[in-house]
């Protein structure tokens, strides 16, 4: 049974979490929406996350929860349900609360990073329509990495590069490339530059941490077409150095804001399916409205 409006709640769970944007763009989802649903931020470290569920967690009015690092795969462990993309990559981003049939509480994981990711790309120009093309670059090799893989395989490229400075562990990425049926090379993180020089890349996702990526700037070749977008997840601070890098080559280059905007809208679809007026059955204009105030609360 769904809580009053005034009891409904949801948050962003991970550490660090006070940069997090979430709140303006759910919030501003949620006033267009008409629905009084208080989001907020919650600092939880991993260790911590048992002690979450069963206390603040565990109460009453709890629509879902966004989920970042370091919580990502951990928090797969603790789901009643996963959907089959959370169950091939590991990792989540969203939980969903629900009930049983029998009052009981459930937690459905579910993975919007991925739609973050291909729908941030697609504003672009981004797709493979019809025969696979293309090589996919993804710098990093934790969870937001796997979400970028499979955004390669939804959008079509027909090869996926991973670039990490440990090659050990983007050999971890291999069986998940073979089950998406995307041939993977795992290169080491310094070897971006002499591919970006030989044209080897098409689209570059860096999934790395804030300023990991910023020592990648003096590999990078001088001005000059065609090269690739880039799409650099971190948002905090912004531009990155190495956006400010492309920026400064005008080659094109997509905020991670533009993926928060995408995976956070999935993210409303799926806290609201339950309330009096679920984002998910919005006409076609009505939705594109509550996006876009999304996009001007985090002044994209």
């Amino acid at each position: 049974m769904s809580q009053p409006a005034s009891d409904q709640r949801a948050a962003v769970l991970g550490s660090p979490i006070s940069h997090s944007k979430s709140p303006q763009l759910h919030g501003a989802a949620y006033q267009y929406l008409g629905l009084e649903i208080d989001y907020t931020r919650i600092e939880v470290e991993e260790p911590h996350i048992s002690e979450f569920l069963t206390g603040d967690g565990a109460q009453q009015g709890w629509l879902g929860w966004s989920v970042t690092m370091p919580l990502k795969a951990a928090m797969v462990e603790q789901m009643t349900t996963v959907s089959e993309r959370v169950s091939a990559l590991g990792v989540l981003n969203t939980v969903v609360i629900g009930e049983d049939g029998h009052g009981g509480r459930t937690l459905h994981g579910e993975n919007t990073d991925v739609d973050g990711i291909v729908n941030a790309l697609r504003e672009q120009g981004v797709a493979r329509d019809e025969q696979a093309a293309g090589s996919f670059a993804v710098l990093g090799a934790g969870g937001t990495a796997a979400a970028a893989l499979a955004a390669a395989a939804e959008l079509n490229f027909a090869e996926a590069r991973v670039y990490a400075r440990s090659p050990e562990r983007a050999a971890s990425a291999a069986p998940l490339a073979e089950q998406l049926g995307l041939p993977l090379v795992i290169r080491r993180l310094d070897q971006l530059g002499e591919d970006l020089k030989d044209n080897l890349v098409d689209v570059v996702v860096s999934t790395l941490p804030p300023r990991a990526a910023d020592s990648l700037v003096s590999q990078l070749p001088p001005a000059g077409p065609p090269y690739p977008i880039l799409l650099d997840v971190a948002y905090d601070p912004w531009p990155s150095v190495l956006a400010q890098a492309w920026t400064e080559r005008e080659w094109t280059v997509i905020s991670g804001l533009d993926m928060l905007l995408h995976q956070a809208v999935k993210q409303v679809e799926l806290f609201t399916a339950s309330t009096t007026n679920p984002a998910g059955e919005l006409a076609e204009q009505q939705h594109l409205i509550m996006v876009e105030r999304m996009r001007s609360a985090v002044g994209l």
